[in-house]
């Protein structure tokens, strides 16, 4: 929609403005001049394995073993092949809206269905009775997105409890897809993984792209149950066979490397946007992590892609419409962009919600 309507000003893609860190591209480049080129395992090079099972105990206190882990083509792949593995037609998927639109696409391909739960509603937390009016004899699997795409937000620990007794009594699948958990603002509070006592029903998804600035190089991994990652191996192996040989060895450089720098300037630039956005009257939750806000359009009366259309045709400044996420009340603006970009894009806004 940007480029089509001419936007100067396109705050929309999750894609951080830094450069993938010197360390990392010299490592994979190291790969290359050693000639790691040939086909490799299909669960991923063991010593990134390895590495990755390290940070997940020191970073979230959990533990791993290699066997457990697929190292995947970036997120994207570990989500679709936790899906697949997992869900038969008229399977129902729980799903915290407002969500990230991958999951329904995958959910629909896989034969499954989709229970959306609307934490908008709830301050954005998941209470006890919204989970249980939403679990059937046919909930397969409830996916947590935190910090969540795209209002910002994080699960508190009540909310994650309340999931985590339901999936005691009930017995379904948790994917965490924490591809944003070390883009934190906040105090770090450990995601859903840490319940150990029911690690057979967790499944893990992550991602190099965001926290690294590698989003290009398509790398995330896969982590759970023994049992489960065998069986998902069999949708691995037939979607991508294996992952890139040489940028597997940035990935374990990476997993050393400090992201302060990098979550310090995206906090500056959301400190700046939420008091932009405040003085322009908007309402929204503050975002905790990632490098999303999420601020409601309700009180214009117009919906988002509407909004957005005229946004971009009035003033060239691209956002993302809401009904992307499954909230028409609501437009998505990205702050991982130059500040240049960023005061030039809210200027516009702010000229163009004067107007309505």
């Amino acid at each position: 929609m940007a480029s089509g309507l001419g936007a100067k000003h396109i705050l929309t893609l999750g894609e951080p403005d830094f450069d993938t860190p010197t360390e990392i591209k010299q490592s994979m480049t190291h790969a290359l001049e050693l000639g790691k080129t040939s086909y490799g395992l299909s669960y991923g090079n063991e010593a990134l394995r390895l590495e990755i099972a390290a940070y997940e105990k020191r970073t979230n206190h959990v533990n791993y073993e290699p066997t457990e882990i697929v190292v995947t083509a970036g997120a994207t792949e570990s989500l679709t092949v936790a899906l697949m593995t997992m869900l038969n037609p008229g399977d129902e998927v729980i799903n915290l809206i407002p969500t990230y639109p991958l999951y329904k696409n995958v959910v629909t391909f896989a034969g499954g269905k989709m229970v959306n739960i609307d934490l908008s509603k709830n301050n954005f937390q998941l209470s006890k009775e919204m989970l249980d009016a939403a679990i059937t004899e046919k909930t397969k699997v409830i996916i947590l997105t935190s910090p969540n795409n795209p209002t910002g937000t994080i699960l508190s620990d009540d909310s994650l409890e309340v999931v985590y007794q339901a999936v005691k009594q009930h017995q379904f699948f948790v994917i965490s897809d924490e591809v944003y958990n070390q883009l934190v603002y906040t105090k770090r509070r450990l995601g859903f993984s840490k319940y150990q006592d029911i690690r057979d029903y967790i499944i893990v998804c992550q991602s190099f792209s965001k926290p690294y600035a590698m989003t290009g190089w398509r790398l995330g991994y896969l982590m759970g149950p023994l049992w489960f990652i065998r069986e998902a191996m069999k949708a691995h192996q037939y979607m991508v066979l294996a992952v890139n040989t040489f940028i597997q060895y940035g990935g374990i450089t990476a997993l050393d490397y400090d992201v302060t720098e990098m979550v310090g300037s995206y906090r500056l630039r959301r400190d700046y946007v939420i008091a932009r956005l405040l003085n322009m009257g908007l309402e929204f939750p503050e975002p905790e992590g990632a490098f999303y806000i999420f601020p409601s359009i309700k009180k214009y009366g117009i919906k988002s892609w509407e909004f957005c259309e005229k946004l971009v045709l009035a003033e060239g400044v691209a956002l993302v419409p809401g009904i992307c996420f499954e909230a028409d009340d609501h437009i998505r603006i990205s702050y991982c962009v130059e500040m240049e970009t960023l005061v030039a894009g809210l200027d516009g806004l702010e000229r163009f919600i004067g107007a309505l």
